[in-house]
């Protein structure tokens, strides 16, 4: 979800079974840093794995409810996840791959901004994914990809290239 969505660790922990709108393919956010609401898009494939994730504990509220020691209460809990959980788990599955650069959920937050930003997506549109109310916030994300730079220069070049090259 963090990476998928773009959302922080805390947003994603607070999702609720009613944010997940599968009719149109969004997330409602509640409650986003500075207490603001947004909107993101749901990819398909992380919808059907929310779905499978979901039918193991069945929450009647929570996407990631607290399991519990046993990992069994996750059907009753009336709390979410805990941050160190999520942490540990990320600890875990990169001790596991013997990964040994530096990352965090956060890191993934900064991957999805990225990604997108290569892929062509206007950053004003990334901005309000994000839920940054300053495009200087999002801009910080510009100085991460040596794509878009490449993406630009292919398409000045192309834009540029007279019909007789004696010209230029």
């Amino acid at each position: 979800m963090v990476y998928t969505c773009g959302l922080r660790l805390r947003e994603a922990l607070h999702l609720q079974v009613g944010d997940i709108d599968s009719d149109r393919m969004r997330i409602h956010v509640h409650r986003g840093k500075g207490a603001k609401d947004r909107q993101v898009p749901l990819p398909e494939a992380t919808l059907n794995v929310l779905r499978d994730y979901w039918k193991t504990h069945r929450n009647p509220d929570w996407i990631f409810p607290r399991l519990g020691h046993g990992h069994n209460e996750g059907h009753t809990a009336k709390n979410p996840m805990t941050r160190s959980a999520v942490q540990g788990a990320l600890g875990r599955i990169l001790k596991q791959l013997k990964f040994t650069k530096r990352v965090s959920i956060h890191t993934l937050r900064h991957s999805y901004a990225t990604h997108l930003l290569e892929a062509g997506v206007n950053i004003r549109r990334i901005q309000q994914y994000l839920g940054h109310s300053s495009l200087n916030t999002t801009m910080v994300y510009l100085h991460l990809t040596t794509q878009g730079h490449k993406h630009a220069y292919d398409i000045i070049n192309s834009m540029m290239k007279g019909d007789d090259d004696d010209d230029n």
